[in-house]
């Protein structure tokens, strides 16, 4: 039997092809359904998405009883999707990603059995599955932080790796998100993010406020032992390659430095240049339309920039969860 989604299922799956025919429908201009009073409570509602997805609000049963009409909550979709390829912060896109992908399988969870068929084939995962075959298992799996998902640890019999129940519904879960984050960023025309730009001002100052509440004041001996060794390594006058320079501009932007003291940073090196410094320091922190992530802990190993590991190293996967791990521990001995 086909199964047919109403209006009101289908705000729940805005990625669904039937979702955005729906949308477009109703939606021919783009510019023209901006400058319209729907548009306007569109682009609200995208605004509403980011920022939840920024402060990781999970209060997805609400939905269902706002009066916004179902074309122009898919369409929401669509321009949150836009308001963070304009500001083109990986970290945001990430996080818009898993809100968007928890919001569907929150509604997954309670869907009749036969809708939640439908739009799990769709995601090409049968959500009857105990078992899965090895090769889509493990080009869904790398990014799942807990160690059950790994390969080794798993029972495999020919070729199938056995799933244990409810974990079928993590990686529809994890399906829908790694979907929505190769499609990102969008290619947005430069007048449509300009029209945004009161909007994504908005969420860039709210994501700057979490972090400075996220990492406060600047501990440098809060520091992980390979970004103390790249800064060690500037004062010595070593030629940092260019993921050490990458490595460490991102962090100290990330916990907080501005571009400014970042360049202090590397006007410690004897060959110091200002004008090249800069326009480093200005690209990957962002001036450039993309704010950089620091490299993982694995990323570090693997390009030889792991150096002075301790016992809190063993602890965490990235630095950034040592630098807030060694803040903590201060805190509580102070």
């Amino acid at each position: 039997m086909d199964i047919v989604l109403d209006r009101k299922e289908l705000i729940k799956y805005p990625f669904l092809k039937e979702s955005q025919q729906l949308a477009r429908r109703h939606v021919e201009s783009l510019e023209e359904f901006l400058e319209s009073s729907p548009g306007a409570v569109a682009l609200e509602r995208a605004k509403e998405r980011v920022v939840a997805a920024l402060t990781f609000k999970k209060e997805f049963g609400d939905e269902n009883t706002q009066s916004l009409k179902p074309e122009l909550e898919i369409a929401s979709y669509a321009l949150a999707r836009m308001l963070v390829s304009c500001i083109n912060d990986r970290s945001l896109i990430d996080r818009l990603a898993r809100y968007e992908a928890e919001r569907a399988s929150f509604f997954l969870a309670a869907e009749d059995p036969e809708i939640r068929r439908f739009v799990a084939l769709r995601l090409q995962i049968d959500p009857d599955a105990v078992t899965m075959p090895v090769t889509g298992y493990v080009e869904l799996v790398p990014h799942l932080r807990d160690k059950r998902w790994r390969l080794v640890n798993r029972d495999v019999q020919r070729g199938g790796v056995s799933l244990e129940a409810g974990e079928i519904d993590e990686l529809i879960r994890e399906r829908i998100r790694a979907i929505l984050v190769d499609q990102l960023p969008l290619r947005v025309p430069p007048g449509i993010c300009e029209r945004f730009l009161p909007v994504t001002k908005e969420i860039v100052a709210l994501r700057q406020q979490q972090i400075l509440e996220e990492f406060g004041e600047i501990k440098k001996e809060a520091f992980p032992p390979c970004i103390s060794a790249l800064i060690q390594a500037i004062t010595a006058g070593t030629n940092l390659t260019h993921m050490g320079r990458f490595a460490i501009t991102s962090f100290l932007h990330t916990v907080g430095m501005n571009v400014a003291q970042i360049a202090d940073v590397f006007a410690q090196a004897p060959d110091f240049d200002p004008d090249m410094t800069m326009y480093q320091v200005e690209h990957i922190s962002g001036r450039g339309g993309t704010e950089y992530t620091p490299p993982s802990c694995a990323t570090m190993r693997t390009f030889g920039l792991c150096t002075g590991r301790d016992k809190d190293c063993e602890r965490v996967s990235h630095p950034l969860s040592y630098y807030r791990l060694r803040k903590n521990i201060k805190k509580k001995r102070d």
